[in-house]
């Protein structure tokens, strides 16, 4: 059996920043895992046309780099959006976190440019929302854009790669623990490894899995919200006074009908829609080029449910919903709001004369009330209502709406302030272990599991 001191499971932003913190300090033999290719071998069907293939596991979501490689890049530095870490972590020192994280990025070369900088401009947007009933979290964001994700990441395993080994299209399947003590893993091949830690870091896409091994090795669990929506489509225009200063505005909605909480989440200005894979369901997100652009800005309208008991399946909701869609409309599903509000659906002739031209040219024109709840239809329409009041034309027969989009949400595993399980040496880190969902809370994550790994091993020293 092979042995290590740290075996980190996921190439992720969690994953690699925890690599990077272990080997800036301390001399370990580590090893890396992932389930998904190497860089440079990710490369989505859908590119080539004619959609997505449902490729397992989807190259969009895995291997190095996490779904970070393919997003749109958005370096939130913000304590108050991107995760949970506050609930472990003091703010003033939260803080210094996302600094150093950040300025580990730029030298991999994220551009020093930043978005969110500019107060006055920002108040008046405040203004503008509070009298809408929206709130605005203004953050300071750095875009790195989809086609820097891949040239920083490259650059990170550059880095790492003379330091720890890497192995990608390698599974785990289980956690080797032994007297409430972690031992190592066991891969999908059956490959026993041992370790005198694991951190798990398995993304989103690993949720399911990670929340399997906690229930068989007795650890607690907490239900996340599930966050459901649409991805919305309107022309650049309309958003540009909001994104040109603070790239992406975030807004928090309370519906007049249900009370719930609607945001507004990863906006992609002059960017394009695509699609990812979850195993055998398609979902929508949006990304946007630092160079490329279209004429179209997109963005996520989520309703966030936290479901109480007995139920504890947020996520098999989440997929059935995405089941539902992809039944309905072959894969993704997409209808004009003038269409919604008429009570029809969209159809090819509708969406050739729409003023918005889809920039997912795939998507199938439908009827997004058969598979959304009345519930989060009328929360979502509820929050374009307000934010039409702050941009002027987001509230248009026009607007495009994509079906469906889920944020997979790991069950957040009960944790110490350094992320380690009851099991002792096994930590669990970013957005798979239910604590983050953003790049830079993630990896903040992963360098506050390896500094508590490194002052270990150093006092055995």
């Amino acid at each position: 059996m092979l042995s290590y001191d740290v075996i980190i499971v996921g190439c992720g932003p969690a994953g690699i920043f925890s690599a990077i913190e272990l080997v800036k300090n301390i001399d370990l033999n580590i090893l890396m895992l992932d389930m998904g290719p190497q860089l440079e071998e990710r490369r989505c069907s859908a590119e080539r046309g004619p959609g997505c293939v449902r490729c397992n596991p989807c190259y969009l979501l895995t291997g190095w780099g996490g779904s970070g490689a393919f997003s749109d890049g958005k370096l939130t530095l913000s304590t108050e959006v991107g995760g949970w870490l506050d609930e472990y972590i003091k703010i003033d020192e939260l803080n210094r976190l996302i600094e150093y994280v950040d300025d580990i990025y730029v030298k991999f070369g994220a551009p020093k440019q930043l978005y969110g900088t500019d107060i006055g401009k920002i108040e008046e947007i405040e203004r503008k929302a509070a009298l809408a009933g929206l709130k605005l979290i203004p953050s300071r964001i750095r875009h790195l854009g989809t086609e820097n994700c891949s040239r920083i990441l490259s650059a990170a395993k550059q880095f790492l790669q003379r330091r720890v080994e890497i192995r990608t299209s390698t599974e785990v399947k289980s956690l080797l623990v032994e007297n409430g003590q972690v031992k190592g893993v066991e891969t999908k091949g059956g490959e026993r490894l041992k370790s005198k830690y694991v951190v798990v870091a398995p993304g989103r896409v690993g949720a399911e899995w990670l929340t399997s091994e906690a229930q068989v090795n007795g650890l607690k669990t907490l239900t996340n919200p599930v966050d459901l929506g649409v991805r919305v489509e309107v022309p650049a225009p309309v958003l540009a006074e909001l994104t040109e200063t603070l790239y992406e505005p975030k807004f928090i909605y309370y519906s007049r009908s249900f009370d719930d909480m609607v945001r507004t989440f990863c906006m992609n200005p002059s960017g394009e829609v695509i699609t990812e894979s979850y195993n055998d369901i398609v979902t929508v997100n949006g990304q946007s080029y630092a160079e490329k652009k279209t004429g179209n800005t997109n963005f996520a309208v989520l309703v966030s449910t936290k479901f109480t008991e007995p139920f504890k399946e947020p996520i098999a909701y989440g997929k059935y919903i995405a089941r539902l869609a992809n039944l309905l409309g072959g894969g993704i599903l997409v209808q004009r709001l003038g269409d919604l509000e008429a009570g029809r659906r969209s159809t090819e002739a509708r969406l050739a004369r729409n003023l918005v031209i889809p920039t997912l040219k795939f998507a199938t024109p439908g009827d997004l009330s058969f598979i959304l709840p009345y519930r989060y239809l009328e929360d979502i329409k509820e929050m374009l209502q307000a934010m039409d009041k702050v941009a002027p034309g987001v509230y248009s027969k026009h607007t495009l709406l994509y079906g469906v989009e889920v944020k997979f949400y790991s069950s957040r595993l009960e944790l110490n302030n350094n992320f380690e399980t009851k099991i002792k040496n096994l930590f669990a880190i970013g957005d798979g272990a239910g604590i983050t969902r953003g790049l830079i809370q993630a990896s903040v994550s992963g360098v506050v599991a390896a500094r508590e790994i490194g002052r270990r091993e150093r006092c055995k020293q």
